[in-house]
């Protein structure tokens, strides 16, 4: 009997997912981009530079021996590797993303141009370089830049190195290179959620250095599916959140450690890498339209940082969605639910599954005091 209804649940978890929300397309298996970055091979064939995959302290005391003159060379010869190394200084990933999007874009126009590939071809081709340009625009810094599948990119907001306080936003489905910041939906994009974040922390706090990462950089699932409701691309996503907020810890330049924010499935990716982050990487895990953290309470996600949920709003289709987990399906415990045990954060004034960020929102608003320190007002 207990067997039965553990496959009753598995099937409705299933079913809900896979039909929860009018409007969404089930979405196909994604196939996941991890690994080192794009040009790996080339760095490797290099044996006086560390292994790409080594740990970002590693790369941190690499770079910091290096003159900088020498580091300039190695943005310039592997800009996709030097662009995506977490423990990297920022200003150099930054410089090594323009030169790798300036080359991508460069190839688009010319592949929109070639009269020889199938209008199809060259439409995408010419998308792509629209994209490139706009990442390129003035006063953006790119701190990762994949265009391998469906693209991955990471943008910092502020003046990380001189910033007191920080904090790094991770999306949930459906985000990619195309949709990092998309106009329609904006406080669904990371790019909306950051520039939002920021802007509320420059009003609570003029005067006081802040800076925000919009993170895409991992494979997300796409509309409504599988994906959306096993772990897999989670798994894969959690290791690369880790690294990325270890290296930003190896440099040591925020005056304290982020506040990492994690929307829908970004939750996920958050509380499967939440036991590989000590209170020196995150100061704070809080997840917003969280399906689950893939634990059954914060206790059980062993991690050094402050764990906090959100409260769903009525109109938040997430709620929909049972919060158990059977067969590799679902994600678990209910975050905001009291026996979970994470610190709740209202959200009054929010609307819907990506409402969280948006301007007069309570929950924005406890969102830029939890990043500042003031956490008797999250309340």
């Amino acid at each position: 009997m207990r067997r039965f209804k553990r496959t009753l649940v598995a099937a409705a978890v299933a079913t809900t997912v896979m039909a929860g929300t009018a409007g969404w397309a089930v979405g196909g298996e994604q196939t996941v981009v991890t690994g080192p970055p794009a040009g790996a091979a080339a760095w490797r064939a290099d044996h006086s530079l560390p292994d790409p995959e080594a740990a970002p302290e590693d790369i941190a005391r690499f770079f910091a021996a290096l003159p900088e003159a020498s580091r300039h060379e190695l943005a310039s010869r592997h800009p996709l590797v030097v662009g995506n190394l977490d423990g990297a200084p920022v200003a150099l990933r930054y410089e090594a993303n323009r030169l790798a999007l300036t080359t991508e874009r460069d190839r688009e126009r010319a592949r929109a141009a070639d009269r020889s590939l199938g209008a199809p071809e060259r439409r995408r081709a010419g998308d792509l370089a629209d994209r490139y340009t706009r990442l390129l625009g003035p006063g953006r810094q790119i701190l990762a830049f994949d265009p391998r599948g469906r693209g991955q990119v990471a943008e910092v907001y502020g003046d990380w190195t001189a910033a007191r306080h920080t904090a790094v936003v991770v999306p949930g489905s459906d985000i990619d290179l195309a949709s990092f910041d998309r106009t329609h939906d904006r406080y669904g994009t990371p790019a909306g959620m950051a520039r939002s974040l920021r802007a509320e922390l420059a009003r609570q706090a003029p005067g006081i250095p802040t800076a925000v990462i919009a993170w895409a950089g991992y494979t997300t699932p796409v509309g409504v599916g599988l994906d959306a409701a096993t772990g897999r691309l989670a798994e894969a996503g959690a290791p690369r959140l880790e690294r990325l907020l270890a290296g930003l810890s190896a440099l040591g330049t925020a005056a304290t450690p982020p506040a990492v924010f994690c929307h829908s499935y970004g939750s996920v990716v958050c509380g499967l890498a939440a036991h590989d982050i000590d209170g020196t990487e995150a100061a704070d895990l809080v997840v917003l339209g969280s399906p689950g953290m893939r634990a059954d309470s914060a206790a059980g996600l062993r991690t050094g940082a402050r764990v906090w949920a959100t409260r769903r709003n009525s109109a938040d289709w997430i709620g929909r969605v049972p919060n158990v987990s059977a067969f590799g399906l679902g994600h678990g415990g209910d975050p905001t639910a009291a026996e979970f045990g994470a610190r709740p954060v209202p959200s009054d004034g929010a609307h819907g599954h990506s409402a969280y960020f948006a301007p007069d929102t309570r929950s924005l608003r406890h969102f830029a005091e939890i990043t500042l320190g003031r956490y008797a007002d999250v309340r």
